[in-house]
């Protein structure tokens, strides 16, 4: 009896951390009338929150395209300035809710996903986007060209800035490479 009501409690632990990395920050609502279809392709960082995972990378863009699944294959890659080389990581993704809210859950490590929640979106012409992580310390402002109008970042960075996300500790990325 001990050992499964141990095994029950290590069990219901697990799904509630497993659900809160999947999860979006308190406050926020995800875009609905959302295509996935439209969604796929490159998309260019234009700015982000600093992380590890992307600490020093310059270049950074972001592939999705359809898996066999019916997920979405997900491609990161940037260019690092300390070794001046090319960084890829080779991810999966899959919609969370109903296929018309931009809210996935995305795995570049085996079982364990995170939250990538589409805040804001150009839902005319997918051409801009502002996503969340599961909390507050992740955001990226990502663009279809590596260029984007200093007026939408502003809107976008403003937008973050009325949800309480740390604006001002925002990394904006170079695209040197991609204007060769």
């Amino acid at each position: 009896m001990y050992y499964r009501r141990k095994v029950a409690l290590f069990l219901f632990f697990a799904s509630v951390i497993v659900s809160a990395c999947t999860g979006q920050p308190g406050g926020t609502s995800v875009v609905s009338g959302f295509e996935l279809d439209r969604y796929l392709g490159t998309w260019y960082e234009i700015a982000r929150l600093d992380h590890r995972f992307e600490r020093g990378l310059t270049d950074v863009t972001a592939d999705y395209t359809l898996r066999d699944d019916g997920g979405v294959r997900v491609v990161n890659r940037g260019l690092s300035t300390k070794t001046d080389e090319w960084d890829e990581a080779i991810g999966k993704a899959y919609l969370i809710d109903s296929p018309e809210v931009g809210r996935l859950k995305v795995s570049f490590f085996g079982p364990f996903y995170g939250g990538y929640n589409i805040l804001e979106l150009d839902i005319e012409n997918y051409q801009y986007a502002l996503v969340a992580g599961p909390d507050r310390s992740y955001l990226w402002i990502l663009a279809r060209s590596p260029g984007l109008s200093e007026t939408v970042v502003q809107s976008l960075v403003e937008k973050a800035r009325r949800l309480d996300f740390p604006v001002d500790e925002l990394i904006y990325v170079s695209h040197d490479m991609a204007k060769d």
